[in-house]
């Protein structure tokens, strides 16, 4: 990846929650949105990278997050930009027609919303791969959706559980990719890998609105 002058997030808040991307927000700036399986520290994740404690809500119960919830997010280049939590695919406690109709408003915001220059999909580093997270990437690669692999929750393993996780899930996906996806290796705890996140973010920023 290319080297860019270092970015920081200055503030960011809350802005909305949508049942469908037509409610979303005019897309008028930089969308980068976060998703995966329930349960996969997304929460954690965008507050570690925000540094706001609470700015996406945690939750021990699986599913909660159940609309698009958009963040308004300024940064140090002075380039106000959209950080977007997504609700997690999977087996969350919620009835199969829940689980469909998210199904639905999740590959509809991903295909359909034009100012998306990145999806971050967080893979649980704890676990070997998981089917439904390599359908997923599969699905992505289908769509031409550009996106980066973030390995979460690494300082809950064994040292070097975490990095035999990510081959094994690499090697899973190299028998339909010819090259392996961009990925970042993260903590919420130690914040490793915040950096890298938004390093990710500032190269896709410098080609908006050229996509």
């Amino acid at each position: 990846m290319p080297t860019f002058e270092r970015m920081e997030i200055i503030r960011a808040q809350y802005l909305i929650s949508s049942a469908t991307h037509k409610q979303c927000p005019a897309a008028d700036r930089p969308e980068f949105a976060f998703i995966g399986r329930s349960n996969v520290g997304k929460s954690s994740l965008i507050n570690m990278l925000t540094r706001q404690h609470g700015l996406a809500k945690t939750s021990a119960r699986p599913g909660k997050t159940q609309l698009i919830n958009h963040f308004t997010v300024t940064s140090s280049d002075k380039k106000n930009w959209y950080l977007v939590d997504l609700p997690g695919y999977g087996y969350a406690s919620v009835s199969q027609k829940a689980r469909r109709n998210w199904g639905n408003m999740i590959e509809s915001y991903i295909r359909k919303r034009e100012n998306l220059l990145c999806l971050f999909v967080l893979i649980d580093s704890r676990h070997t791969p998981q089917t439904i997270d390599v359908d997923f990437i599969n699905a992505l690669g289908n769509w031409g959706v550009p996106f980066v692999l973030v390995f979460t929750k690494a300082d809950k393993n064994k040292p070097g559980a975490t990095l035999r996780h990510r081959d094994e899930f690499l090697a899973a996906l190299a028998t339909t990719w010819e090259e392996p996806p961009p990925h970042v290796i993260t903590s919420a705890v130690d914040r490793s890998g915040r950096e890298e996140l938004l390093a990710h973010v500032m190269a896709f920023k410098q080609d908006y609105p050229a996509r």
